[in-house]
């Protein structure tokens, strides 16, 4: 399964256009974050702050790759992490990792918040991107700065429910 993963990364980032809504290295580092976390075995809080990250870098790819095919709509960011949202809710909650009664905090499915918390982040931080690029003429302030302003935030939204949950 591993080797699958690692071959479907390589040529999905091998046919990737340069100019996309989120940078393959960004989603690339989001996905690590949710298989580190959930192999070190972290609170689902933290591990649903990555995986929120990585359904909303995914719906903004898929956004993206269907506008570049022509079928653009309106707010199909919107419609896109929905439509994420409903294929990746589903399988944890028929799998049991979504709606134990001992697993909550605030009254709130713990890997439920966590993906809520992390899909709002990340979406600031391709908000935060974009802004600073505006104060600077289309250019980055910092090398890497798309990808460092996401993992920056969902590294900070890791360690709030981390601290939280110790």
């Amino acid at each position: 399964m591993i080797v699958g993963i690692i071959i479907s990364l390589v040529w999905f980032l091998a046919w990737a256009s340069p100019v996309e809504a989120v940078c393959p290295v960004c989603t690339v580092a989001v996905g690590a974050g949710v298989g580190i976390s959930r192999w070190l075995g972290i609170d689902d809080t933290v591990s649903g702050v990555w995986m929120g990250g990585l359904v909303v870098s995914s719906a903004f790819w898929l956004a993206s790759w269907l506008e570049k095919k022509g079928k653009a709509w309106p707010h199909k960011r919107f419609w896109a992490v929905l439509l994420m949202y409903v294929m990746t809710l589903p399988p944890l909650y028929w799998s049991g990792m979504v709606g134990h009664q001992g697993n909550q905090l605030w009254g709130v499915d713990k890997l439920v918040l966590g993906m809520g918390v992390g899909s709002g982040l990340f979406a600031l931080a391709v908000w935060t991107d974009k802004l600073l690029r505006l104060t600077k003429d289309g250019k980055v302030y910092v090398p890497y700065q798309k990808v460092i302003i996401p993992v920056t935030l969902l590294l900070a939204g890791s360690l709030y429910f981390y601290m939280l949950t110790k």
